[in-house]
């Protein structure tokens, strides 16, 4: 790298899979900055101590991907966001040389359904929400800060819907996987935020039939990028996000920080990426 230059990481176990450094390497070259994105391969037992070493390895903070989320919050000062859905995907060093944590998954959410579908909660009525990881946590605490009060979680284990209503609040109600169709009829956005649909996983089986011509269905899968649920929406004609959206602009708060300009999601950058999806 040149003299000035800054650079992040994207830090997992495995991470040869993601496509985060083509995003960031792309808004660089861009954006005329001198800097540079790789890949750490971190196993869990090594992060916390390479974490606190991103300074001494040259790097202004990093993104975090599976299974270092939960690691992140703990190793870090997390802002309210990544403390309330319990996991950190953003790192970055301040000022003061503090690492601090936040959780862009929320805004990359929003932000992919404001650009794909605008007004999507314009009089929604009730969102219902698959799953119940940390995916899943910050899709509820996004549609929780946009003002949606009657929110739906439905997923395999009761327990783990149940532990997410305790921690984002009493309102929000649950309901057994086998009730996931019933819970259709009068939705206005159908969230997928389990792995369910992903390459070489099982269909999550949705009645689309059931939901109403208005709802707005967004999958937080991206491999395949038509996953079998927006298949079925994009067959009735119902307005959809896809995964690759929401990647695109969780990354752009990340970048922000580390390089000190807001890049753009722009048509040519989802372009490239679709093609090394090989869409």
């Amino acid at each position: 790298m040149t003299t000035g230059a800054r650079a992040a990481c994207v830090i997992g176990w495995p991470i040869g899979h993601s496509r985060s450094p083509l995003i960031h390497n792309y808004w660089l070259k861009a954006c005329r900055l001198p800097g540079e994105y790789r890949r750490e391969a971190v196993p869990p037992e090594q992060f916390p101590d390479f974490v606190q070493s991103l300074a001494a390895l040259g790097y202004a903070g990093a993104n975090v991907t599976v299974p270092h989320k939960e690691a992140a919050l703990a190793c870090s000062q997390p802002d309210d966001r990544a403390r309330a859905v319990g996991a950190a995907n953003t790192l970055w060093l301040d000022g003061g040389g503090a690492l601090r944590s936040t959780n862009t998954d929320v805004e990359g959410f929003l932000d992919n359904l404001d650009a794909s579908a605008p007004d999507w909660n314009r009089d929604l009525n009730k969102a219902v929400v698959l799953g119940a990881g940390g995916a899943a946590r910050a899709v509820v605490y996004g549609l929780l800060q946009r003002g949606v009060g009657n929110i739906v979680v439905v997923n395999r284990s009761r327990e783990r819907a149940d532990a997410l209503r305790e921690r984002l609040g009493a309102g929000i109600r649950t309901l057994p996987w086998e009730e996931r169709n019933a819970a259709l009829t009068d939705a206005g956005l159908l969230v997928n935020a389990t792995t369910l649909g992903m390459q070489g996983q099982p269909d999550p089986e949705i009645e689309v039939e059931r939901l109403p011509a208005h709802t707005v269905v967004t999958d937080l899968v991206y491999v395949p990028l038509q996953t079998p649920l927006l298949r079925a929406a994009m067959g009735r004609r119902l307005r959809t996000a896809d995964g690759l959206g929401m990647l695109l602009h969780q990354a752009v708060r990340g970048f922000s920080l580390w390089f000190g300009q807001r890049p753009e999601v722009t048509a040519e950058l989802r372009a490239m990426v679709e093609a090394d999806l090989g869409t």
